[in-house]
């Protein structure tokens, strides 16, 4: 049966994270806290979090609504399993990138397919996110690379997929990345299966396919 003792201990642990900026945790703090929830990973670990906070989180993953809630029912918890108030709902997927150098990584994502950065860790930096709109990509710093590139292109193993609305967003993209100078491992094109798409190489030869509808519906 878990203790008080121990749930007390999280929740510190918890605070403590965030005031580490540690990022995984800002995941935890935006699924469990509403107030949380449309804030990113950096909003997240700018954003006062005092203990109270923490203790509410831990509540809240372990089924109840408050730390006060949490104290009265410890008793009647299971020691196998939380109480859980619904089914999980996965929100989000992040590809992960693997690449040589992380600035250069960056400075492709950012001065040629206009994302931002939303982080980078380590000094010197070894991994990273970058996001444009919805899309989040993780950047992972490695000695050499780790995918035969022959096989890679032979067989369009793609890195990453990433897609838009409307037709018209799809030809706008291709056009933006043209005018930037990106190299394309396949232009613009239609797809038999009634997709428009294209698929661009990173510096690290990472190749990312971008998709739209072939034709919008009325």
């Amino acid at each position: 049966m878990p203790s008080l003792e121990n749930l007390r201990k999280q929740a510190k642990l918890i605070l403590r994270w965030h005031r580490d900026r540690y990022y995984p945790v800002a995941a935890q703090i935006r699924s469990g806290l509403p107030r949380f929830s449309r804030m990113t990973d950096p909003e997240i670990l700018a954003h006062g979090f005092k203990l109270g906070d923490a203790q509410e989180l831990v509540a809240r993953q372990n089924g109840f609504e408050s730390w006060q809630a949490l104290k009265t029912g410890v008793p009647t918890m299971s020691g196998n399993a939380q109480t859980i108030a619904a089914t999980a709902v996965i929100i989000a997927a992040e590809p992960q990138l693997f690449v040589v150098d992380i600035g250069t990584a960056i400075d492709f994502f950012v001065g040629k397919l206009g994302f931002a950065v939303a982080f980078t860790y380590g000094e010197p930096p070894f991994y990273a996110q970058v996001r444009r709109d919805g899309a989040r990509i993780n950047l992972r710093c490695v000695a050499r690379p780790v995918i035969d590139a022959g096989l890679r292109d032979r067989e369009e193993l793609l890195a990453a997929s990433l897609t838009v609305a409307t037709a018209q967003d799809i030809k706008t993209l291709f056009l933006e990345f043209q005018a930037a100078g990106v190299t394309f491992f396949q232009t613009l094109k239609r797809q038999p299966w009634g997709a428009r798409d294209f698929i661009v190489k990173d510096p690290d030869g990472n190749l990312l396919l971008f998709a739209g509808p072939a034709e919008d519906v009325a």
